[in-house]
């Protein structure tokens, strides 16, 4: 293989793997709430929101996907954090609904950030996991990624695996498989975010402040509520490749979950003495 033909596969995958910093807000993303605490930064590629105690801010994509490899690189509010909630995520409308979550919980100056991811499926949540994130979220950008096919769904961190929730429709676990729209939020959280509610918003430090950017993804747009055609291999997301992590990825993953994870409802006897049945099977 010719070193240019080298060159332009791995600026493929680069841009399969992060987005392009030249796709604006506008493009896939409209507010939804809190519109006079939005503001485009950057030509429309980095938009911020603020949060003060008249209200915070969220957007949505325009459209709802039923597969893809999502993405969105963000900086999170820093100093007196505490009760402060970015989210970034993936959500059905209506009644029993799927929910692929990141929610980054803030905390006291000086005390790290939790990261919680949550999988909801046919209204079905309660699968929370937090980790410590090995950096200061605050000091500058990083991608947070969603893997969602047929087979798992994966959770990233900057392309490190850091959460794996599998179809487990075989033994009756539901599975995401509705349409969803990826969403992003900052919102007040005081009641359970941090210290499960103890420590509280400080609001002298308002307004908190977050920032996204890399708007592009790639996802299976569903029209018509029609998701099944978001399955398709054309997709490469879809692929075989995609189905379980890699042998690297899987050594990754095992590094987070020893190093960094302090709750998986997995393990919580007082909430689970019989561990949900996706639990004994991971």
């Amino acid at each position: 293989m010719g070193f240019s033909v080298l060159v332009s596969l791995l600026l493929a995958w680069v841009l399969a793997s992060e987005g392009s910093d030249d796709i604006s807000f506008d493009q896939n993303y409209k507010i939804t709430w809190g519109f006079d605490h939005v503001l485009s930064l950057n030509q429309g590629r980095q938009i911020q929101l603020s949060m003060d105690i008249s209200s915070g801010a969220g957007f949505a994509s325009k459209l709802s996907y039923g597969s893809g490899f999502f993405h969105m690189s963000i900086k999170l509010p820093d100093k007196d954090s505490a009760g402060v909630v970015t989210a970034f995520y993936l959500t059905s409308q209506g009644d029993n609904h799927d929910e692929l979550d990141f929610e980054f919980l803030g905390n006291r100056e000086g005390k790290p950030y939790t990261l919680q991811t949550n999988v909801f499926a046919n209204g079905q949540g309660n699968r929370e996991q937090r980790i410590l994130l090995w950096f200061d979220p605050t000091a500058d950008f990083h991608t947070y990624q969603i893997l969602w096919n047929q087979h798992q769904i994966v959770f990233y961190v900057d392309n490190t695996p850091i959460r794996v929730f599998k179809n487990n429709r075989d033994i009756g676990v539901d599975y995401p498989s509705q349409p969803m729209q990826i969403e992003g939020s900052l919102w007040d959280g005081d009641s359970w975010a941090t210290d499960g509610g103890q420590t509280k918003t400080n609001w002298s430090s308002a307004p908190f402040k977050a920032h996204f950017q890399g708007f592009d993804f790639g996802g299976c747009a569903v029209q018509n509520s029609n998701i099944q055609q978001c399955s398709s291999p054309n997709y490469w997301w879809n692929t075989a490749k995609y189905w379980v992590l890699d042998s690297g990825q899987q050594r990754e993953y095992e590094n987070v979950r020893n190093k960094y994870m302090n709750y998986d409802y997995c393990s919580d006897r007082h909430r689970y003495p019989t561990p949900p049945p996706e639990c004994l099977r991971s």
